[in-house]
């Protein structure tokens, strides 16, 4: 665990400030770079991306929250950042620096009027955990075993400034078009302002839980109202390992499948089931248990699907739409990937992107099992993924292309496959999925 914060930025002039700060550093780092590459042609941009990606992250994890989330999100777009990038920010998942005592009783004190000593039976103080917008605890209370999560102060207010903040860094440092960064801060925006409010997030814990409690090898808490609050929530503690620990273990294949195959059937029951979902895939919100079940710890991040988008998008799973132009053509229409207005050359081509993007992201799905350990789908996929990054008709369309909607189902579905390439699971593909 990293070293103890005693204390978080709040005000909007300080969080300005220490991102002031922070460009003046990288900004330094570019001035050495290119004064080391006068004397040695052989000086890497790696060794400049891994300077920048540190100082970055640092300032993040001090003023943790909406900023550090983005930098948690972005670690696991592959092709999005360089690989520097991705694995500093990474830490951000379940390894950022934890909140100092004092901090920890004063939120505990301004939000159930007492300290955690005089609630619980024992209370640990070291956090156990410690993320983007919260840490975890742990505590005992009339013999249970308990996992206190506590939010971190001033989060909830600077979600908007942080992510105006963040948004000139993204644009400078990965080239992202005013418009496009829109799209995606909007979304971003609606969903933290919603994670940061712990009373939604109880809410739909509870919800989610039980819609879910029958489906095999899975494992949630009970969660307890009464020693709950609008920054605090108290569950049941579940005993498992971080998915780098678990696999260190070297689990067996059909642990590995079965392990897979619950998370599979997890997001799928609930997309197409509850029309909601976790939409927070990321390693840090599960612990994997080593007889072959996976704890879902957090539902901060939930996103509840519109009956019209779902009914867009999963089309575009049939066969029979993508063989029929016409079929397709409404399709793309309705998904907003293609325009009214498009020119018949604009049509053909981001008919053919989409049709190319399909037959790749959607191979899972037409199988009734699917091994995920293949790594040269991935490799396709992410070659795809840089390619359009770079495709002129891509970075220059003349509107955006798509649904904002997708935007969190795109990145869940993305994140779970990326979970169990790394378990190396095989997995029933067809369970919970529409007929068609």
């Amino acid at each position: 665990m990293a070293e103890e914060q005693s204390k978080i930025p709040t005000s909007k002039i300080e969080r300005t400030g220490k991102f002031v700060r922070t460009g003046l550093k990288v900004g330094g780092n570019y001035v050495k770079h290119f004064a080391k590459k006068l004397v040695n042609k052989e000086v890497s941009q790696e060794e400049l991306d891994e300077a920048n990606a540190k100082d970055i992250y640092n300032t993040l994890s001090e003023l943790k929250g909406s900023a550090l989330k983005v930098a948690q999100m972005l670690s696991m777009d592959r092709g999005i950042l360089p690989a520097a990038f991705s694995d500093q920010f990474a830490q951000a998942q379940h390894k950022a620096p934890p909140l100092s005592g004092p901090l920890i009783v004063k939120t505990f004190k301004q939000y159930l009027a007492k300290s955690p000593q005089e609630i619980f039976d024992e209370f640990d103080m070291k956090a156990a955990h410690a993320a983007s917008i919260g840490q975890v605890h742990k505590a005992k209370k009339d013999g249970k075993d308990l996992a206190i999560k506590i939010q971190y102060p001033g989060v909830g207010d600077s979600v908007i400034s942080d992510l105006n903040l963040v948004r000139p860094v993204a644009r400078r440092m990965f080239g992202w078009k005013d418009r496009d960064m829109e799209i995606y801060f909007e979304e971003v925006k609606a969903r933290l302002v919603e994670e940061t409010d712990y009373k939604l997030e109880l809410r739909r814990s509870m919800e989610i839980s039980e819609a879910c409690k029958d489906l095999p090898n899975l494992v949630f808490s009970n969660y307890y109202p009464e020693y709950s609050a609008e920054r605090i929530i108290t569950m049941d503690w579940v005993d498992g390992l971080h998915l780098e620990d678990f696999l260190a273990t070297n689990p067996s294949q059909e642990i590995r499948n079965q392990i897979g195959q619950a998370l599979w059937d997890f997001y799928n029951f609930q997309i197409h089931k509850l029309r909601k979902m976790h939409a927070d895939a990321h390693p840090g919100n599960y612990l994997f248990i080593p007889e072959g079940s996976v704890a879902i710890l957090d539902f901060g991040c939930v996103k509840e699907i519109p009956e019209k988008f779902y009914d867009n998008y999963f089309q575009l799973l049939k066969p029979q739409i993508l063989n029929n132009p016409e079929e397709l053509e409404r399709s793309l229409l309705a998904a907003q990937i293609i325009m009214e207005d498009d020119s018949p050359a604009e049509k053909e081509l981001y008919t053919n992107i989409v049709l190319e993007a399909l037959e790749m992201v959607l191979t899972p799905f037409h199988q009734e099992r699917f091994d995920f350990s293949d790594e040269k789908y991935f490799d396709r996929i992410y070659e795809y993924g840089e390619r359009m990054g770079r495709n002129p008709a891509m970075r220059n369309s003349r509107v955006p292309r798509g649904d904002a909607d997708g935007m969190y189902l795109n990145r869940t579905y993305f994140g779970l496959f990326s979970i169990l390439n790394q378990l190396g699971a095989e997995v029933e593909t067809r369970k919970y999925m529409p007929a068609y």
